[in-house]
């Protein structure tokens, strides 16, 4: 649906009151928004490589750029700084990121490649934006902080660390946004590739981007197993969110950097959104940032 090529399309969450699909372009360095209804992208630069976005209940948007977290305006396209971390840590930046149901925004960082194929290891972390701007760090020693979401009971979080191949749950306290005890849900097939962007549906099943395997799959977090695979046409594949005015459309991102110039000629689609229809499964509507 969306033809304007993304070099790393991710984060898409359906926006409500603009009836429009947001999302980011990591590498290009934009916060995307596409109408379904003119079937126009807008979009504004940041300074910085943009891992995530989400929803403000103000309105505008929180991102997480570079290694900071900030508000961006839409209409001035002001970006307003609300903290710094990792400083120490030059070669990091922030990567996925999805508000809780309490209005904390979660998101993640990585180390970046210093060559193709070659990042140092275990230096990102999670954390927790809390409406009053306090942050706290909720796991270390991440190689990709990545997918994430939150159980319908909201008793469970589930994330993806990419490197593990895997998708964890851990057990969530709504009331502090804590989350604690780690255990492995699911270890992806090889041919599944990596794990990249994820989001829940209206039944509580999972749905995983899988990076360079093509596809997304669905996850029953109940019993650990796969239980449906929906293949696109294009391997890298990012992320996903539920959309349209019932939640009935599932909407996937894509890249094309890290193809070479033979693959690239194969792979028309690279960098493309896609809907997919006749699931016959909702999602749910993106919790709001709560400040």
């Amino acid at each position: 649906v969306v033809k304007e090529k993304n070099r790393m399309g991710e984060c898409p969450i359906w926006e409500e009151r603009e009836s429009a699909l947001v999302y980011v372009d990591i590498n290009s360095q934009k916060v995307c928004r596409w109408s379904p209804l003119t079937n126009k992208v807008q979009s504004v630069s940041v300074d910085a490589r943009v891992g995530s976005v989400a929803l403000r209940q103000c309105g505008g948007y929180v991102i997480a750029l570079g290694t900071r977290f900030a508000f961006l305006d839409w209409d001035t396209q002001a970006v307003t700084t609300i903290l710094e971390l990792e400083q120490d840590k030059p070669n990091n930046r922030f990567n996925d990121g999805k508000v809780d149901p309490k209005g904390r925004f979660f998101a993640g960082t990585m180390a970046e490649e210093t060559a193709p194929g070659v990042r140092a290891r275990w230096q990102g972390a999670l954390y927790t934006l809390f409406p009053d701007h306090s942050v706290i760090k909720q796991l270390d020693q991440v190689d990709i902080s990545n997918g994430l979401d939150w159980s319908l009971d909201h008793r469970t979080f589930f994330h993806i660390d990419s490197l593990a191949y895997a998708v964890h749950a851990f057990s969530y306290d709504v009331h502090t946004g804590k989350i604690a005890c780690p255990k492995l849900l699911y270890h992806l097939e090889q041919e599944e590739k990596m794990p990249d962007g994820m989001c829940i549906d209206a039944e509580g099943k999972l749905w995983v981007a899988c990076i360079d395997g093509g596809r997304v799959i669905r996850i029953d977090p109940e019993t650990g197993k796969r239980i449906q695979t929906v293949r696109l046409p294009t391997p890298r594949i990012t992320s996903c969110c539920f959309g349209g005015k019932d939640y009935s459309e599932m909407y996937v991102t894509s890249a094309y950097d890290g193809l070479d110039e033979t693959t690239l000629a194969k792979e028309p689609h690279a960098g493309e959104i896609f809907k997919v229809t006749g699931l016959g499964v909702k999602g749910i509507p993106q919790n709001f940032y709560a400040a």
